[in-house]
């Protein structure tokens, strides 16, 4: 159990910082956290059955939340504030069936969510606990490590241990139970094949309601017995550069979008400290690894994972990088690629539909069996996104399903559009392909860039890269992407305002 673990990690190590917060300045030590977790699972028992609400920055504050919902027996519900922290309250209120929310006053004045009755501030519980309640958590924190473990939960590997939420980009986001199992395979098995057991501290900037901040930014140094320092905007990059230069962690793990951002305000030596990075959740491109190489002389290891297989999925070994793919499946889990018409498995380096299975793989989404049994049969989990194996058994990737458009019968993926449009375009220019309605051919497709660009030239170079039907039949200019709490590109978003730029031109 998740719980048991950080106990494990609490009673071994009680004077090791757990959490270094630099949103706070606070450093909490592995006793104090422990008795922190208590305190809350008491009070969050005494609050909600079932799930309980937690709309929480990356912070001790957060980290502890989650670890004492937990601990309580209450399955945590991870709310994103970051793409309307209102609405989204709601959305997880309605589909999960649960009542309290528990968060904070500045996240609601810096979000400008409005405080809803069934908000609880993380601030009011600390400030009004009493002497009996804090000897009470003293006490059962010294109880024996085995009656300790059954006061927090008695071990059940198909409890869940967590609910979160698709990302959304696409279309309305889908409801993930993720267990106990779920989760602790992931930490074991990522920590095996990058060898991370030996590392003293992570940095932590990834948000908790994303799967692979929760995972890997949370729980996997909680049961790893490492010291979390935490920072609660990922989008401040020059703050972050400094932290990494001024606390020096081991591990950085990140989004390609946060990983440029900080390695670009940084200097040479500032990265010193740095053992592993790792880039998951966007496809990482060839201009950020060189950056890492020619600055830090780091090399950056791809990953792969999905919200409903608690992450990871696959990742570059250390050992054996191979630039470009997403590496090969971590200790535990399958692999398949699946002709699109078929069904049959694809031949080595046949591009096709990738399915997963092993113990990663979610319960299932919340209160929606048609979902859960169009995606998950007989134990594989189909991610939607299609790639191929090589030779070596390396994964690579070749975009999402639904990132596909059919233009005069034939299929036009939106990601080979885009990634070509980023090859032919400066570094700084960030480009992206939609697909809108067209009257005649069914669907076109745009052209989305960041700066002004000349389109003319553009259409040019890609009509030598690209098949008539996959070039752009108009460009747009968006000066700023929506983006997912990830760095993800909000596509359904930026759809939106190309649509709404596209019916007043």
């Amino acid at each position: 159990m998740l719980q048991h673990r950080f106990i494990d990690s609490a009673i071994q190590n009680p004077d090791k910082i757990a959490f270094i917060d630099r949103s706070t300045g606070r450093d909490i030590s592995y006793s104090q956290a422990l008795l922190a977790s208590l305190i809350l699972a008491r009070r969050f028992g005494k609050l909600e059955r079932g799930r309980i609400g937690i709309m929480l920055p990356t912070s001790s504050g957060g980290g502890l939340a989650v670890i004492g919902a937990v601990m309580a027996g209450r399955t945590p519900v991870m709310i994103n504030y970051s793409t309307g922290a209102e609405k989204n309250c709601r959305y997880a209120q309605d589909t999960c069936d649960f009542h309290i929310i528990i968060t904070t006053k500045a996240l609601l004045e810096k979000t400008g969510c409005a405080h809803l009755p069934e908000m609880i501030f993380i601030e009011d519980i600390l400030s009004s606990l009493g002497k009996v309640e804090k000897a009470t958590a003293f006490l059962k924190s010294k109880l024996p490590r085995p009656l300790l473990k059954r006061l927090v939960g008695k071990s059940n590997l198909d409890l869940p241990a967590v609910i979160l939420f698709t990302s959304g980009s696409e279309k309305e986001p889908k409801v993930v139970q993720l267990s106990q199992r779920n989760i602790i395979s992931n930490i074991d098995s990522f920590s095996q094949m990058m060898d991370i057991y030996g590392m003293d501290n992570l940095l932590a900037v990834l948000p908790y309601f994303h799967v692979f901040g929760l995972t890997i930014n949370l729980w996997t140094p909680m049961c790893l017995g490492m010291t979390t320092i935490t920072y609660a905007n990922p989008l401040e990059f020059k703050t972050i550069a400094k932290i990494i230069r001024e606390y020096k962690p081991e591990l950085l793990v990140g989004t390609p979008l946060f990983l440029e951002g900080y390695v670009k305000q940084s200097k040479a030596g500032d990265f010193a400290s740095i053992k592993l990075a790792v880039s998951g959740a966007d496809k990482c491109p060839e201009h950020l690894r060189i950056l890492y190489r020619e600055k830090h002389d780091i090399e950056i290891f791809e990953g792969y994972g999905t919200t409903e297989t608690s992450p990871v999925i696959s990742a570059n070994p250390r050992d054996r990088n191979k630039p470009g793919s997403i590496g090969t499946p971590i200790p535990g889990t399958e692999i398949r690629i699946q002709n699109l018409d078929t069904g049959a498995d694809c031949a080595v380096g046949e591009t096709g539909k990738i399915l997963v299975k092993g113990d990663g793989v979610m319960l299932g989404y919340l209160n929606d069996i048609e979902e859960s049994s169009l995606r998950l049969k007989s134990g594989w989990y189909d991610t939607g996104d299609l790639g191929y194996l090589d030779e070596d058994g390396y994964l690579w990737h070749k975009g999402r399903l639904k990132r596909f458009v059919k233009i005069g019968g034939e299929m036009v993926s939106l990601v080979m559009v885009e990634e070509t449009m980023n090859a032919l375009t400066p570094v700084e220019v960030e480009c992206c392909a939609v697909e809108l309605p067209d009257s005649k051919r069914g669907s076109k497709i745009v052209g989305v860039t960041n700066t002004k660009v000349d389109q003319q030239d553009l259409n040019k170079k890609l009509s030598k890269a690209l098949p008539n039907l996959a070039l752009p039949k108009k460009y747009v200019h968006v000066a700023e992407f929506p983006r997912m709490g990830s760095g993800k590109t909000d596509f359904r978003s930026l759809t939106e305002i190309v649509r709404e730029l596209d019916e007043n031109a």
